[in-house]
C-alpha cells in the first residue's frame, strides 16, 4: 500500500507547461534579455523605466520558456502520461520536471490496493538521480493534459510582476548599470547608440535660460523650445538627449522629484543645500545599544531623530504629524527628514536634492524648500521660524498637500503671551548658561525641550565653529550640561529628554549615545522615569 501511495502522490504530474516553484524569485538576467530590452527600445524610441521594461523581460522570458519546452518535448522519444507503456532502455521527457529526460531502468508490477493495476518504471536522470513513477494505467485525469492556467502567478505576466516585480527589477537595474550600451537618468533607461548629440552651445543656452528663471527649477521641455535640436529627431528621444547632458554638466543640478525632470543652477542653491550645515553634522559616536532600556527605546522613537537608528514601523500613512524642534534645525532653518517623516516630502530616484513648494497652512504664503536626501534634512524655513516666533523646543504640524510637490507647515499658537521657560544666555565666549526666565511665547511647545534663545546666535556659532576645530570630549559636555540644567531644578533632576535638547545647543547628538552614557556611568543616577541627577562624589 505504501508504495502504490508514492505512485498516487508524487508522481500526479501533469503533462503541460510549467516552472519551478522558485524560478522567478532566483531568476538571473541574462544576455538575452538584454538583447530583447535594447531592441524594444530601438524600436519605440522612447526611455523607459525599469519598471516598464520589466513588463517587457517577463512576456519575453515565458515566450522563450515556452518554445523551449516545446523545443525539448520534440526532442524526447517519449512523452511521460501515466497511461503509457514504457519498456527498459526508453528515453523519455517530463514536462512536470523542465522537459527533463531520462532513461527507463526497469520496469515493474505495482502492489497497489486499487482494482485497477499499473506498472512503475524506474527512470534514471541525466543527473544521475532514479524516480519511480506510474505507468500503463488507463484511467485517470493526469493523462488528459491541463491547459495553462493564466492566472498561475508564474506563468501570468500581470501576476509574476505582482508577486516577484520588485526583485526582478533590482536584478534588471544592476544588469543594466554594468552595460556600457544603455544611459540612465531621472528613473528611464535608453540605448546610448540613439542619443542625439547636445554641443556646448546648447549647453551655454540652457544655462542662460535657467538664469533668466531665477536659476530655476525649470522642466527640460521648457528649456528645450529654447534651445535648437536637429530637425525631424523624435522628441522624447531630444528630451532625454538633453537631460542626460546637463546631468553630466557640473552647472546643472537635477532637482525634480521621482517621474519629473526639472533642472537649477547649481552657482544660485542656497550654501546649506550644496553643504551640510555644521550644526547638521553627525559626530558618529558610538554606543553600545544594550545599555537602553525599552523606556529609553520608547523615548528615542518619540524624539524622531534623524541620525538615530531606529526605523519607523507604522504601515499607515498619515495625513497630519507633530514634530519638535531642536537647536541645530531651528538655527539652520531645517527640518529632520526621518522615516516618519520622509513620506510628507518629495522624493527621486537618483537626484540627491529635491526642490518644492511649503505652503503656510495658515496664511497660504508659499515659498521655496529643499530636501537633502542623503544628509537627510529639509531646507528653507529659517525666515518662516523667525517670523512665526518659533524657538528650539517649538512644534510645527505638517499636512500632506493634494498638490504634488507641495508640503503644508502650520503652527499652533499659544493660548497666554508669556511664560517661565527655560533660557539659554550666551557669553561672549560662547558658552551657555541657563535660567528660567518669563519670555514672550507665540507657539506651542514641548517642555521638557523648550530653550528661548537671544536674537543674536553669532557668539554660539562662532563656539560651533572653534569647537569643531578643537573638540571637547562628548562626557565632558553631558557632564556640564547637566550640572548647568540641574540648578534650574530644586531637586536637581534632569529628564532626558531636557538634557538632549540643550546638549544639542552645544553638540549635534542623537538621543541613543546620550541615554547609553546615562546608562553606564556611575555618576549619572535615574531617579526614575528617564530623570537623572549628577553625583560628582561617584566620579573620584
Amino acid at each position: 500500500m505504501a508504495e502504490s501511495l508514492v505512485a498516487w502522490n508524487l508522481y500526479m504530474v501533469l503533462a503541460t507547461f510549467s516552472l519551478k516553484q522558485d524560478y522567478w524569485e532566483t531568476i538571473t538576467i541574462i544576455d538575452e534579455d538584454i538583447e530583447v530590452i535594447y531592441d524594444h527600445l530601438l524600436e519605440i524610441e522612447t526611455p523607459m523605466s525599469a519598471e516598464s521594461l520589466v513588463e517587457i523581460l517577463v512576456e519575453q522570458r515565458l515566450v522563450r520558456e515556452r518554445k523551449d519546452a516545446e523545443r525539448k518535448k520534440s526532442e524526447g522519444d517519449k512523452i511521460y502520461l501515466p497511461k503509457e507503456q514504457f519498456s527498459v532502455g526508453d528515453k523519455v521527457t517530463f514536462p512536470s520536471q523542465e522537459w527533463a529526460s531520462g532513461k527507463v531502468t526497469n520496469v515493474r508490477p505495482a502492489r497497489s490496493p486499487i482494482e485497477e493495476t499499473f506498472k512503475v518504471i524506474e527512470v534514471e536522470f541525466e543527473d544521475g538521480l532514479t524516480r519511480q513513477f506510474a505507468s500503463e494505467l488507463e484511467d485517470h485525469q493526469l493523462n488528459t493534459p491541463a491547459e495553462v492556467d493564466e492566472n498561475d502567478p508564474l506563468l501570468s505576466p500581470s501576476a509574476v510582476i505582482a508577486h516577484f516585480g520588485g526583485g526582478i527589477i533590482e536584478k534588471l537595474k544592476a544588469s543594466l548599470n554594468e552595460h556600457p550600451d544603455f544611459v540612465y537618468i531621472a528613473g528611464k533607461w535608453f540605448p546610448s547608440a540613439l542619443l542625439v548629440e547636445v554641443n556646448a552651445g546648447n549647453l551655454n543656452l540652457a544655462e542662460a535660460i535657467l538664469d533668466m528663471n531665477g536659476g530655476g527649477p525649470l522642466p527640460t521641455p521648457e528649456i528645450l523650445k529654447q534651445v535648437e535640436m536637429p530637425e525631424g529627431v523624435n522628441n522624447n528621444l531630444a528630451e532625454f538627449s538633453l537631460d542626460l547632458a546637463l546631468q553630466e554638466d557640473p552647472r546643472f543640478d537635477e532637482v525634480g522629484s521621482a517621474g519629473q525632470v526639472s533642472w537649477f543652477l547649481k552657482r544660485i542653491e542656497p550654501e546649506d543645500v550644496q553643504k551640510t550645515p555644521l550644526m547638521l553634522k553627525s559626530n558618529n559616536l558610538e554606543y553600545a545599544p544594550e545599555l537602553l532600556t525599552d523606556q529609553m527605546w520608547s523615548l528615542v522613537k518619540q524624539l524622531d531623530d534623524e541620525l538615530s537608528e531606529i526605523k519607523w514601523t507604522e504601515k499607515k500613512q498619515l495625513e497630519e504629524v507633530t514634530v519638535t524642534l531642536i537647536f541645530p534645525h531651528w538655527r539652520t532653518g531645517t527640518l529632520p527628514l526621518t522615516d516618519r517623516l520622509s513620506s510628507f516630502f518629495p522624493t527621486a530616484y537618483e537626484s540627491p536634492r529635491v526642490r518644492f513648494k511649503i505652503i503656510d497652512g495658515d496664511t497660504g504664503e508659499e515659498f521655496p524648500g529643499w530636501v537633502v536626501r542623503l544628509e537627510k534634512y529639509v531646507y528653507g524655513l529659517r525666515e518662516w521660524y523667525l517670523e512665526k516666533g518659533i524657538m528650539p523646543g517649538g512644534k510645527i504640524v505638517l499636512q500632506r498637500s493634494t498638490n504634488p510637490g507641495e508640503v503644508i507647515v502650520r503652527t499652533e499658537s499659544h493660548r497666554s503671551a508669556k511664560e517661565w521657560v527655560r533660557t539659554a544666555l550666551i557669553g561672549a565666549d560662547g558658552g551657555v548658561v541657563y535660567a528660567m526666565l518669563k519670555q514672550p511665547v507665540s507657539t506651542m511647545y514641548d517642555d521638557w525641550m523648550m530653550v528661548t534663545m537671544p536674537a543674536d546666535t553669532g557668539p554660539l556659532d562662532q563656539a560651533w565653529q572653534k569647537r569643531a576645530k578643537s573638540p571637547v570630549p562628548f562626557e565632558q559636555i553631558v557632564v556640564d550640561t547637566l550640572r548647568e540644567l540641574a540648578k534650574l531644578n530644586p531637586q536637581l533632576h534632569v529628564h532626558a529628554a531636557e538634557l538632549y535638547s540643550a546638549l544639542n545647543v552645544v553638540y549635534r547628538c542623537p538621543p541613543e549615545p546620550l541615554l547609553a552614557l546615562l546608562s553606564s556611568r556611575p555618576w549619572f543616577v535615574h531617579v526614575g522615569d528617564l530623570h537623572f541627577r549628577y553625583d560628582g562624589a561617584a566620579g573620584n
